[in-house]
């Protein structure tokens, strides 16, 4: 077959009847939107991409039946059992009256039928004494009361006591939670010496702030992205059911935490980017390179944790689950936390770049090489964008870690290599060259399935356009 001198490589050719005809001489008509995009894809690269996909969903499956939890029971660990071994029950209360008291009240924690609780010392005590009236529980519509130590009721004097180091005497102390009235709480109940419940302070009642906040969320979500964002509102309950149904109870069972975090992270994958952005080529891409990109931050996580002697053992949390769950692997619960805590911050990157090399396709990109430099320039900005929030995001988390590093004036190097810290920064190290390498990982599979200008034939009513001038590096220019 014989080329057209005249014409640069690429460049269709103008028929004698006014339409243009691709490279091999044969004239098509072909649809400007994405859909015309998809319907003429590289064979190859379409029989690869469903290939893999179809694999990775039969390994989800498979993964997801031999980890599924057999539903046993486990035992409460001691900071939350109730007195009498089994979960803490909780009501709910309100904070009526408020007063200063003489500190070990004999009516703290007792149930009265109105709030006109006796206090000793009333006014001046070092302790503040607060009438809660309970709303819900077998004693709802009746009283206790709730005693809050002070700063000055403290004892000890010198410069090891912890009086010098408090703040103002009238603040509660370290600890200690600060009550107002009107405040919702919620009360923990237990059987007192004489067989009737003492209520205690358990927490505060944050049911009806979280729900406002949270059809704010829902509602800013819908506003702007209509039924997408509901589509993604969907597909984020749906992460939820699968930690809570199956990642949870398959690790607190004594599976794998590593192999739990992948196949619990593809399967939310595979839900959620189809749910949000719906089936196409485009989104099939960016799942593709999603998933790849996962396996590789497993890999990474996996040599940083064993490279960097990370222990995890500085979370009060991970150290009171190993004793009381001393079947979990604490090394592979913090490589799985680290699997699970990439997964958003990738699911944006390779979402946006598949999204950018259709649409550059669509805009007029001549080969499928044109379109990956051009998405490849959007990408870099978005590399240098989401590495700051990253990091920072993880910085602000170990905030107060670093205040109490500085007040103990420890040199800079120490801190940052204890264990906490290290953790830290490991996720950002892995976090980052995870979305480094899913950029172009991603970009190359998009660009291989989408259909460059070039290589499209446009609507016959469409006059010709001369060539442009070609550039020096031999492609369209755009700005870095």
């Amino acid at each position: 077959m014989t080329s057209n001198p005249g014409r640069r490589r690429g460049t269709p050719d103008k028929s004698p009847r006014g339409e243009r005809t691709s490279g091999n001489g044969h004239g098509h008509s072909h649809s400007h939107t994405l859909s015309g995009i998809a319907a003429d894809l590289s064979p190859f690269a379409r029989r690869f991409v469903l290939t893999a996909l179809g694999i990775a969903g039969l390994a989800v499956v498979v993964g997801a039946v031999l980890l599924w939890p057999s539903g046993g029971e486990h035992s409460i660990p001691a900071q939350f059992r109730g007195a009498d071994g089994g979960p803490i029950h909780a009501v709910d209360g309100e904070v009526v009256g408020q007063t200063r008291g003489d500190c070990l009240n004999q009516m703290v924690g007792t149930v009265a039928d109105t709030a006109d609780i006796p206090i000793s010392g009333a006014g001046t005590g070092p302790c503040i004494e607060s009438v809660v009236h309970l709303t819900s529980g077998s004693h709802s519509g009746k009283y206790t009361l709730v005693e809050v130590p002070t700063n000055r009721a403290q004892s000890g004097s010198g410069p090891d006591s912890s009086v010098q180091t408090l703040g103002a005497p009238d603040d509660p102390q370290p600890g200690q939670p600060t009550l107002h009235i009107g405040d919702s709480i919620r009360l923990a109940t237990a059987p007192g010496p004489d067989g009737q419940p003492r209520y205690t302070f358990y927490d505060f009642a944050r049911g009806t702030s979280t729900i406002v906040w949270a059809i704010l969320f829902a509602g800013a979500i819908i506003l702007v992205a209509a039924w997408r964002g509901l589509r993604s509102l969907i597909g984020l309950v749906f992460a939820f059911v699968v930690l809570g149904v199956f990642t949870l109870p398959a690790i607190l069972d004594g599976k794998s935490p590593v192999a739990v975090a992948v196949v619990s992270s593809a399967a939310i994958l595979f839900v959620v980017l189809y749910l949000a952005h719906g089936i196409s080529v485009r989104t099939s891409s960016a799942l593709l390179g999603t998933l790849l990109s996962l396996l590789l931050a497993a890999v990474l996580s996996r040599a940083s944790i064993v490279t960097m002697n990370l222990t995890g053992l500085s979370n009060d949390q991970a150290t009171n689950l190993q004793v009381y769950q001393g079947g979990i692997s604490v090394s592979g619960l913090l490589l799985a936390g680290f699997i699970i805590g990439t997964l958003g911050v990738l699911n944006d990157v390779t979402i946006t770049q598949a999204s950018a090399v259709f649409e550059l396709a669509a805009a007029g990109e001549p080969t499928r090489l044109a379109t990956f430099r051009a998405a490849m320039r959007v990408g870099r900005d978005h590399i240098a964008s989401t590495v700051y929030t990253l990091v920072f995001a993880y910085a602000g988390s170990a905030l107060p870690l670093l205040l109490l590093f500085s007040v103990a004036q420890q040199p800079f190097g120490s801190l940052l290599t204890s264990d906490t810290v290290a953790v830290e920064l490991a996720r950002s190290f892995v976090g980052g060259i995870a979305i480094a390498l899913s950029v172009p990982l991603t970009t190359a599979i998009a660009a291989a399935l989408a259909r460059p200008a070039g290589r499209r034939d446009p609507e016959p009513e469409m006059p010709a356009r001369p060539d442009p001038a070609p550039s020096r590096t031999g492609r369209h220019s755009m700005p870095e």
